[in-house]
């Protein structure tokens, strides 16, 4: 009999008509057979007892030998993959400014989409913006992605200093680190036209009273190429 509530000590007195009655077991084959050994005489029920402990033994030998050829036969499990070949970043487009700027602001934010697309559950940080003179980080600090789904994340990138900044440059990227149940990888993850022009918009507001370096191309260790 199930139920719910507190368990409440019984009452001997009381009958088993005083309780709600929720659901009642069917009858089980144990019952049955129950009643059956009991009417067996003691001779019988010695002879069965011999007869099932050798059925047992003899289930112990072959039982094994059976298994593992059944576990030779299954396919091997595959290994958990490593968090960089599963994870992708798209750039959507700028997010805005902080609430708190000036007449020329040094920080800007950028939507992206990350997917993860098989094994555990990534967690992610984003450490860098290509260049010497930026900082990046994601709001939220790091996060989780599961695998089948997409999370959108807003990355904040801020000019630390402009001397070694070109004010037009190909393929910008973002230097994260992943986090799964199999590793832990830094990557850097390459983006195309659309990201670099709001980028380097950012970059010129920023910069735009100092002296840039020249255009050129940003230098890293790039390790995936997610054009636009």
């Amino acid at each position: 009999m199930t139920g719910t509530g507190p368990v409440e000590p019984v009452d001997s007195a009381e009958t088993e008509e005083s309780y709600d009655v929720i659901g009642v077991d069917g009858p089980r084959m144990t019952d049955r057979w129950s009643a059956r050994w009991k009417r067996l005489s003691p001779r019988i029920r010695k002879a069965t007892l011999g007869t099932a402990a050798t059925a047992l033994f003899a289930a112990g030998i072959l039982i094994p030998r059976t298994l593992s050829g059944d576990e030779r036969t299954q396919p091997p499990t595959d290994p958990v993959p490593w968090p960089a070949n599963v994870t992708a970043w798209r750039y959507l487009g700028p997010a805005g400014l902080p609430e708190t700027v000036g007449a020329h602001p040094t920080s800007g934010r950028f939507r992206f989409a990350v997917d993860i697309r098989s094994g555990p559950p990534v967690t992610l940080q984003v450490t860098g913006a290509a260049f010497t003179g930026l900082t990046a980080h994601a709001l939220p600090e790091a996060f989780t992605v599961h695998a089948g789904t997409t999370r959108r994340v807003t990355v904040e990138i801020s000019v630390s200093d402009c001397s070694g900044l070109p004010l037009n440059a190909d393929l910008p990227f973002l230097d994260v680190t992943l986090r799964n149940t199999r590793a832990i990888q830094h990557h850097s993850f390459i983006f195309g036209r659309a990201y670099s022009h709001d980028l380097f918009e950012l970059l010129r507001g920023a910069c735009a009273t100092k002296t840039a370096s020249p255009a050129g191309r940003p230098s890293g260790s790039a390790g995936s190429q997610n054009a636009d």
